[in-house]
């Protein structure tokens, strides 16, 4: 039987990490209105399968080859009419094919360019949770949007809120925005401290619950510094009018200012279902499953600034928004080596930072005029990070 034509046929990349469970819960909540008809994961093929099963889309996707036979032999044996497919290009084809209008775009890292770039290309409605998009290629992921039609709604719970108080994408009248920070498990820690820090005390976030990658950028605060980047080209402002506020109760997610001296916040409970509720409904809302926010039994809030001491990367993502070119590139590229290598034991949690400050020095920006020139200076920045890790992880675990 055909779906009704007005269902909306969803297409959730990073089908099995924690935005992609949230997204699915608030289709399922909507079997009326949402369909995931596209479902695509790295190399889960048996949680993948799992997912199938819940939720029985038209197309399968691992970005791995080798775990297409698990992943075939799986919905074959589950006896579901699921088509298997795999690689990068499988994924990129699914994005932009006719069997989804909408994509969430949540595969972590530079990974997820290809399809979300596809999907843009192909005019879909993306929602974007995949910062490193537009971090590494945001001027190309922006332009493909605008020429064919797609419609990007961000997904972060920082740009959603924004993407709230505009009412869109469209920065008319703004003085500025302020997004908000939680500070991550080590909010108030000097460097003596953060040189201790364990890879399991960094993805044990206070407020939101994230997969290891985001999570240790939450705890550098990285994450807060490619999502300025970030902002920078879904909305069209400069970084002189974007600035950070840490708020450790996590309630207030973004702040708008007009040029009339009025502010606008969005509030919710830390959950990304409000978001995604958000992306998947506009311009209608839709029931995210999330509580409403009850003021009297949270007491406070409060907000302090960032402190860019202890926490650097939000500087060092600063300074390359203002190089430009392929400086954030090489930013992310950094950060992903060096925060895997954390995560593997195998430097320490300050060597982060120290990490992507040497690779920024060492590869300076050059203009960013084609995707091959991007991702070029992405393999360069890995090469350089890899080869410094080895050298810190053959010696000691350093800074």
């Amino acid at each position: 039987m055909q779906p009704p034509s007005d269902m909306r046929q969803v297409a959730v990349l990073g089908a099995t990490g924690s935005i992609g469970t949230s997204a699915l819960d608030v289709i399922a909540r909507h079997r009326g209105r949402l369909r995931a008809s596209v479902l695509g994961a790295g190399s889960n093929a048996g949680d993948l399968v799992r997912l199938c099963i819940a939720h029985q889309p038209d197309h399968a996707v691992v970005a791995d080859p080798a775990a297409y036979p698990a992943l075939r032999d799986g919905l074959r044996e589950a006896g579901l009419a699921t088509r298997a497919h795999a690689g990068a290009e499988a994924m990129e084809a699914l994005a932009a094919g006719p069997g989804c209008d909408t994509v969430v775009a949540a595969i972590v890292g530079a990974a997820g360019l290809g399809s979300t770039l596809a999907a843009a290309h192909a005019g879909k409605r993306l929602l974007l949770a995949n910062k490193e998009s537009l971090v590494l290629a945001g001027e190309l992921v922006m332009a493909a949007a605008r020429r064919a039609g797609a419609e990007i709604v961000p997904i972060d719970s920082e740009h959603s809120a924004v993407f709230q108080c505009l009412r869109s994408c469209r920065a008319d009248g703004v003085r500025r925005l302020v997004l908000t920070a939680s500070g991550g498990p080590f909010r108030g820690w000097d460097r003596a401290r953060l040189a201790q820090v364990s890879p399991a005390q960094a993805v044990a976030h206070p407020k939101w619950s994230m997969g290891p990658k985001i999570s240790v950028d939450s705890a550098t605060l990285m994450n807060k510094g490619l999502e300025v980047i970030e902002a920078c080209h879904l909305f069209g402002l400069p970084p002189a009018r974007i600035s950070v506020l840490v708020h450790p109760q996590s309630l207030v997610h973004a702040l708008v200012e007009y040029v009339d001296g009025s502010t606008l916040a969005q509030l919710g409970l830390p959950d990304m279902r409000t978001a995604l509720a958000v992306g998947l409904g506009w311009p209608d809302r839709i029931d995210s499953g999330v509580a409403g926010l009850d003021l009297l039994a949270q007491g406070r809030l409060d907000f302090e600034a960032p402190d860019l001491e202890a926490f650097p990367c939000l500087r060092l993502a600063s300074e390359a928004l203002a190089a430009g070119g392929t400086a954030p590139a090489v930013l992310n590229a950094a950060n992903e080596e060096a925060v895997s290598a954390f995560l593997q034991g195998r430097v320490g949690f300050l060597a982060i930072p120290a990490l992507v400050e040497q690779s920024l020095a060492a590869l300076p920006a050059a203009p960013a005029d084609s995707l091959e020139t991007l991702l070029a200076a992405d393999a360069a920045a890995r090469r350089d990070t890899r080869q410094r890790i080895d050298a810190m992880a053959s010696g000691s675990h350093g800074a």
